[in-house]
């Protein structure tokens, strides 16, 4: 019963809101409680709306029209706005998970790329050691045939010298 209850005083007081919004559209006032109270109270509530409509003249009602279209098609355009900018986002959607691919793409080269640029330094300080022990090589070779000409040029030249 108390839902009910509810139910009906919620009815009621959207029935007032709609009588107000019309009384309002008709005259251009806001009816205070009392004159909502009456015009639901003699229960006719055309024949006192349509006496407002004569009372303000044709020209107010057509202007409340016009105002009434004009809030509609701002209302239409508006919706049609959102429209758009939900299909941008759709759209920004789409281009942001395609671009993620790529992006996934260039991580995975660039994780790559710093292995290959670590094992390329690994070789060249490798190839540096070899080179330098190369040499060592190289210099300890040139003495020891140095060495071993002058061991054979000596001698011969001193019994070459001595005969």
């Amino acid at each position: 019963m108390m839902e009910f209850q509810g139910l009906r005083q919620r009815m009621m007081s959207e029935y007032k809101d709609t009588v107000g919004r019309r009384y309002f559209t008709v005259t251009g006032e806001y009816p205070d409680e009392e004159v909502i109270e009456k015009i639901i109270a003699n229960g006719n509530e055309e024949e006192v709306l349509g006496k407002a409509i004569q009372e303000h003249g044709r020209g107010k009602v057509l202007e409340t029209v016009v105002e009434i279209q004009d809030r509609h098609d701002a209302a239409k355009e508006v919706e049609k706005s959102l429209l758009e900018l939900h299909q941008v986002f759709l759209d920004m959607a789409v281009m942001v998970e395609a671009q993620g691919e790529k992006m996934d793409d260039i991580e995975h080269h660039v994780l790559h790329a710093s292995h290959y640029v670590k094992d390329g330094t690994k070789n060249l300080h490798t190839a540096k050691h070899y080179q330098k022990n190369s040499r060592k090589w190289m210099c300890i070779g040139i003495i020891l045939l140095l060495i071993l000409i002058l061991v054979i040029v000596i001698p011969v030249a001193t019994s070459l010298s001595g005969s």
